[in-house]
């Protein structure tokens, strides 16, 4: 379909708690391959649906050339405590600040015809589950960065041509 551009940091819809996806019809369908195409670019590991404009509940990924999407992921299970992890955002670009993270995580959804979908593991994966179902609750990783790490980041978005 299309890669669509990436909503940043100040847009309202980055912010907004994403409804599920109660039918899966043409638009569902297509926001799906816009998500797909939208992460296949080089450098990205996942784009949540608001990242794009849409508050629905669906995100794809592009882990180690697995590319895939989940519809109304769940993140269900967190193993291990949060150790300090380099993150970034397509939404907040040129930032790279640790964020804790658990090392592993499962997401459970559906896909588009309504077939349970089970994402699990380790590393960057992990990383990309957790960040992609902030997305849907409404967060940036920002908002998990310590304080004097959190003044830093937000200092170097108000100094960003792009803000």
């Amino acid at each position: 379909m299309t890669v669509r551009e990436i909503r940043i940091f100040g847009d309202p819809v980055l912010r907004t708690v994403c409804a599920p996806v109660d039918q899966i019809d043409d638009g569902v369908r297509a926001l799906v391959a816009d998500l797909v195409e939208t992460v296949e670019l080089p450098g990205r590991a996942g784009v949540a649906a608001p990242q794009i404009g849409v508050a629905l509940r669906a995100f794809s990924y592009n882990i180690d050339g697995d590319i895939g999407y989940v519809l109304n992921p769940v993140l269900t299970e967190v193993r291990g405590d949060p150790v300090p992890t380099g993150e970034g955002c397509l939404s907040v670009p040129g930032l790279w600040h640790d964020a804790p993270r658990h090392p592993w995580a499962r997401v459970e959804g559906i896909d588009l015809e309504g077939n349970e979908v089970v994402l699990e593991g380790e590393g960057l994966l992990a990383q990309a589950l957790q960040h992609e179902t902030d997305h849907l609750d409404g967060k940036l990783f920002l908002s998990r960065l310590d304080p004097d790490t959190r003044k830093v980041a937000m200092r170097e978005v108000r100094e960003s041509s792009w803000f």
